[in-house]
């Protein structure tokens, strides 16, 4: 149930109906907006949901599909159904370019199945004529004109009638010919056609001279269109065989027509379906515009909205500067009524709304503005008392109107029920507008209806706090600038304000004063109270923002160092692999080169010369063996290693390094060693114990030098900017060679996945080039073409093994 009437005109619901119908191309599509319905049943509304969301997919994946946008069949329909009517030849044009759009979209989410199946359901159950197609293709050419080929009498009649033309222009060219040569012809005038019939234009004081008839004149009256009595026969002859065309065409037309007939229904299913196809489209365009997404549903009565915005505020601030503030409320069970207070024009009323909207567009099938982790109740009915709605007519007052709606709330709210009533009790004395507020609030916790109500009464702020079921929560106020925040908070009432706003205003200090000691000392105390409770509330706020920000940075560091760390043990164990076997292949080459040589110098019984020459390329091969001597790790200064075991607690260093650091814990050969304010797993190998003296003067000397275990992370500020896209076009193959090179190097040894490599379409060369390069890589799993709708052949998709 949704009460009032005008629940929508209350929420601001109306902006997104209009939105949504100007977003719809067709008039079916239309039709739907104006039937959106809140429901409460779960599967209507996930179903309705699942469509948006999956048809907002496809937008985002830039698929463009044709809903026959511009083509309404609807007026064919009625066409169709009567006995012996007919469709033009262009309107049947129009049915089947429909139905073969239809036919393909049909075609499209049945290959896409998978991904957009609720889609896919839509036309299921569709019978499209599809052999229709050929019949009428095969009559009507592309410009919606009958085909001569349609019927063999068409092509006698239009044979003949083509033929009668000539005669007709030939006679006529013979008799202006000679009017004009009398000067009965106006200048620069030629034959033309009046009322289906040949004629020529002769000056109207020489009509009596020339035999014929007049069939028109010039709007100045000077110039007549005869008719020559000559081409009088002729002119009857091709009017009768005009007429016979039509008929002709009227017939063929009218065949066409009735072959649709048997499909009167199913066309009209049809048309529901591109309607409905172009509401989806309309809701996933509205989601998009407004960063809407598919929240969870729940039957735990969890409500909560994790920075919701309000979507009428989107849509209508859009373009303009004026900021929308996130909204995020958390309601349950026992915590199932929100008491708002806070400053005047401080964001209460649109905080209310916001939340009533945004639930209003749940139910009604629309994705909704919120974050992630957001989660909704369904809930049965909606009722608002938002505004005034005093009537002369019915001799109603403002306060009267909110205790009518009052009355509605009792006798109907439940635990299924959200309720929402903005500035509860006003309207009359606020002693007894408070007491009656508290006391209808009473019934109303007893009903378990959810609700969302806000106020200025001290009583009902008071009763929040010591009631369960009920929460408090407050609009934030800037005290410093004594401007309103539009944020929300749960867990504790907020001040008017009152005092403060009034000073802003120019009201005099002494009016203020006095206006405090009327309000009597405990008030004042207790307003004073909220604001300081205000004011350390938001400087422990701040606090926790910034240790958040620290914690978020120092994890995402930590675990950057992890992951390079792992990927570089990965690589040495891999090149050293390389190495090995190109030492095995090289030593192979060397023995047979050895094995050859001693062959030869036994085959020339060891002649001087041979035997020089041999010893010559065995050098040369011992030569190409040897390999640089790889300078010993360099000591660094400083540092005093000592002998014996690693244990917890111990100063160490990884070898060949400058950074220290604890042994936190042990673990078999791996050992937690926090280096600054980063803890890492090291293999004990790699480590030596160094006292701890000289670890503190190296982390004194390090705080200055800017040194230190930040040196390291290089690589990570190395992974953080690397584009995983390649773009080469226009280079030449020489050049791409190089830049393909490094960047796969460096691909692979970030731990990449997955690369793109933009080298155009052109004349293939370039491509085929980047593949048989990644061919010969090792590490290069498999490499493919990007999708047509993204590039297709241009682009190669590289997957890294």
């Amino acid at each position: 149930m949704l009460y009032p009437q005008n629940l929508e005109e209350k929420l601001g619901f109306q902006y997104i109906r209009k939105t949504l119908s100007e977003g719809c191309k067709t008039k079916a599509g239309k039709e739907f907006v104006d039937k959106i319905r809140f429901s409460h049943h779960k599967n209507d509304v996930s179903k309705m949901l699942t469509q948006t969301n999956e048809y907002k997919m496809l937008l985002e994946e830039g698929v463009v599909i044709d809903l026959a946008d511009g083509i309404e069949i609807s007026p064919f329909i009625n066409k169709i159904k009567l006995s012996g009517a007919w469709l033009e030849a262009i309107e049947l044009l129009q049915l089947v370019q429909y139905l073969s759009k239809s036919l393909s979209l049909l075609t499209f989410f049945e290959s896409q199945s998978e991904e957009f199946p609720s889609l896919k359901r839509l036309g299921e159950n569709l019978n499209i004529p599809r052999h229709l197609f050929k019949e009428v293709e095969r009559a009507i050419d592309e410009k919606g004109t009958v085909r001569n080929t349609a019927s063999k009498e068409l092509n006698l009649i239009r044979k003949d009638l083509i033929d009668a033309e000539v005669k007709a222009r030939k006679v006529l060219n013979r008799v202006m010919s000679d009017a004009d040569k009398q000067g009965f012809i106006p200048e620069g005038m030629t034959l033309t056609v009046r009322g289906g019939r040949m004629v020529i234009p002769v000056q109207a004081e020489y009509k009596r001279v020339l035999k014929g008839f007049v069939h028109d004149e010039s709007s100045t009256g000077q110039t007549v269109f005869m008719e020559p009595t000559e081409v009088l026969e002729i002119n009857n002859d091709i009017r009768d065989l005009q007429l016979r065309e039509r008929r002709e065409v009227i017939r063929i037309l009218t065949s066409l027509t009735e072959q649709f007939s048997p499909f009167f229904e199913d066309l009209g299913q049809i048309i529901k379906y591109i309607g409905l196809l172009d509401f989806i489209r309309s809701k996933a365009r509205l989601a998009q515009t407004l960063e809407a997404v598919y929240p969870g549903i729940n039957k735990d009565g969890k409500l909560e909205i994790v920075d919701g915005f309000n979507p009428v505020l989107l849509l209508t601030h859009q373009g303009s500067e004026k900021p929308v503030r996130p909204l995020t409320v958390h309601l349950e069970r026992d915590q199932r009524i929100l008491i708002i207070s806070g400053p005047n024009a401080g964001g209460k009323s649109v905080a209310l709304k916001t939340m009533g909207v945004i639930q209003y567009m749940l139910q009604c099938g629309l994705l909704v503005p919120v974050g992630e982790g957001s989660t909704f109740p369904l809930f049965r009915d909606i009722f608002a008392d938002i505004g005034d709605e005093q009537s002369i007519e019915n001799d109603l007052s403002t306060y009267s109107s909110h205790l009518k709606n009052m009355s509605h709330f009792l006798k109907f709210c439940g635990k299924r029920t959200l309720f929402l009533i903005d500035e509860f009790g006003t309207g009359t004395e606020p002693k007894f507008g408070g007491t009656i507020a508290e006391s209808i609030l009473e019934e109303l916790l007893k009903s378990l209806a959810y609700g969302v109500i806000t106020t200025h009464y001290g009583n009902l702020k008071a009763r929040a706090e010591s009631t369960e079921g009920l929460i408090n929560g407050s609009m934030l106020f800037d005290q410093q600038k004594l401007e309103p925040l539009y944020m929300l908070e749960q867990g504790k009432p907020g001040s008017s304000f009152a005092f403060e706003i009034a000073s802003k205003t120019g009201i005099p200090k002494s009016v203020i004063e006095k206006a405090k000691s009327l309000l009597g000392e405990e008030t004042v105390n207790m307003e004073e109270l909220l604001h300081q409770l205000e004011k350390e509330r938001l400087s422990f706020s701040q606090l926790v923002a910034e240790n958040s920000k620290l914690k978020k940075d120092l994890s995402s560091q930590l675990q950057s160092f992890r992951d390079k760390e792992s990927n570089l043990e990965a690589n040495r164990k891999k090149y050293i692999n390389e190495a090995k076997a190109e030492a095995k292949r090289l030593i192979k080459e060397a023995n047979k080169e050895i094995e050859n040589t001693i062959r030869r110098i036994k085959e020339v019984n060891a002649e001087k010369e041979a035997t020089k020459e041999a010893r010559q390329k065995l050098s040369e091969k011992e030569s190409k063996l040897k390999v640089k001597e790889q300078p010993k790790e360099t000591e660094v200064e400083g540092y005093d290693v000592e002998e014996g075991p690693i244990n917890v607690g111990d100063s160490v260093r990884i070898k060949g390094q400058e950074a220290t650091g604890e042994v936190m814990s042990l673990k078999g050969k791996d050992a937690t060693v926090a280096v600054g304010q980063l803890q890492t797993t090291i293999k004990l190998n790699r480590l030596e114990k160094v006292s701890k003296r000289s670890a503190r003067k190296q982390e004194r000397e390090k705080k200055f030098s800017g040194g230190g275990v930040y040196q390291s992370l290089n690589m990570n500020q190395r992974l953080a900017e690397f584009n995983s896209e390649l773009d080469i076009r226009g280079k030449r193959v020489e050049e791409a060679f190089n830049v393909v090179e490094s960047f796969m190097d460096d691909a692979h040894m970030f731990g990449i996945k997955e690369v793109r490599i933009l080298h155009g379409k052109g004349n293939g060369v370039l491509k085929d080039f980047v593949r048989n390069q990644l061919g010969n890589m090792s590490f290069v799993k498999s490499y493919r073409d990007e999708h047509a709708d993204r590039g297709g052949a241009g682009i190669t998709i590289v997957k890294l093994g």
